[in-house]
């Protein structure tokens, strides 16, 4: 089958690779020349410009889009006049659902169909394949089926799950999730609990690293609470090798340990990490939704706001938590670089 790729990034070149071992046709297009001849010296065809890349399509056209979401709407703006009705475009990034059910009904008019694929897999999908979770026209999903059967990861060493019937494309890591905004709804909501599992790793990691607190002399101030029970506190762990344990048998092993036992090998200290934690936008939109829906996401609103403090968005309620501490007890802030008063021994 034949596929346009636009945005040829971490994963959208990778995509397009996988498209390609699996026998599809790719027309490929990035504001990046050297993406494109890259994967046009692999066999697909490159299109330096946007009506270059659409004229190489055969009607009726797939289009998939690879983008931020910030830049979604400015492409499909720059598409529109040059396709055809019953033309598809296909948003894989992590759009906010209700800019799809937006974009479809806006494109819809003009003839040409909208699917959001929900796409999980990052920088390894090209070896694991991507799970997809998607959302449109039955009718038009189904068209694009060879396409999302190719780039998902199949059955592989998923057990089957005990009492359930066989034959849904869930287990090979895609499903058509329901119409337009589904897919993205899904994926929304997958990022938001991949936060909070992401940050249950990162909490327990910590406490592992601080289990020698009982070795080192703290401050005997009226700004630090004393240890009291020190002896309790005596460990220095090793966590590469608890990484690496985990990994086997237990039951908090996943993909994202695997991840994080092969960073902490590489440098046990992640002195290469300054700890800023970005955040794209889904899990802003999961607690908006459960905000919504009336639902309680305590650990998912909670990991959220880990990443906003992580970025020094606190900084400031900090700064007037200290400056009433200061005004009514005439408490002093401990240095900076120092806050918790430990002090190796």
């Amino acid at each position: 089958m034949q596929i346009g790729m636009i945005g040829l990034g971490r994963m959208g070149a990778s995509m397009t690779d996988r498209l390609m071992l699996g026998g599809h046709s790719c027309v490929v297009h990035d504001r990046d020349a050297v993406a494109v001849a890259r994967l046009a010296a692999k066999g697909a065809v490159g299109g330096d410009s946007l009506q270059q890349f659409v004229t190489a399509l055969a009607p009726p056209r797939a289009i998939w889009l690879m983008l931020p979401a910030a830049i979604v709407d400015d492409m499909i703006t720059a598409l529109v006049p040059l396709l055809d009705k019953n033309d598809i475009i296909i948003d894989g990034g992590n759009s906010y659902y209700h800019d799809d059910i937006r974009r479809a009904n806006e494109l819809g008019a003009a003839g040409i169909h909208h699917v959001d694929v929900g796409t999980s897999g990052g920088v390894a999908g090209l070896d694991r394949g991507y799970c997809l979770m998607i959302g449109g026209e039955d009718a038009i999903v189904q068209r694009l089926e060879p396409l999302f059967a190719t780039l998902a990861p199949g059955a592989g060493n998923a057990a089957p799950t005990p009492g359930r019937t066989p034959g849904s494309s869930a287990e090979q890591g895609y499903l058509h999730c329901g119409p337009h905004g589904a897919g993205h709804f899904v994926k929304m909501v997958h990022n938001g609990i991949e936060y909070g599992v992401m940050a249950a790793y990162a909490e327990g990691f910590n406490i592992l690293r601080n289990a020698n607190v009982g070795r080192l002399t703290r401050a005997a101030d009226a700004e630090t609470t004393p240890l009291r029970q020190p002896e309790l506190y005596q460990y220095d762990m090793n966590l590469p090798d608890i990484a690496e344990v985990w990994r086997r048998g237990s039951v908090i092993g996943s993909w994202l340990l695997d991840l994080t036992a092969t960073a902490l090998v590489a440098d046990p200290e992640l002195a290469g990490f300054h700890g800023q934690v970005s955040d794209s936008g889904e899990g802003r939109w999961t607690i908006q939704a459960a905000i919504d829906e009336a639902v309680p996401v305590p650990v998912l609103s909670a990991a959220l706001y880990a990443r906003f403090s992580s970025r020094g968005e606190g900084d400031f309620s900090n700064r007037v938590l200290s400056a009433m501490r200061h005004e009514f007890g005439g408490h002093v802030e401990k240095a900076a670089d120092n806050p918790s008063g430990k002090k190796s021994t």
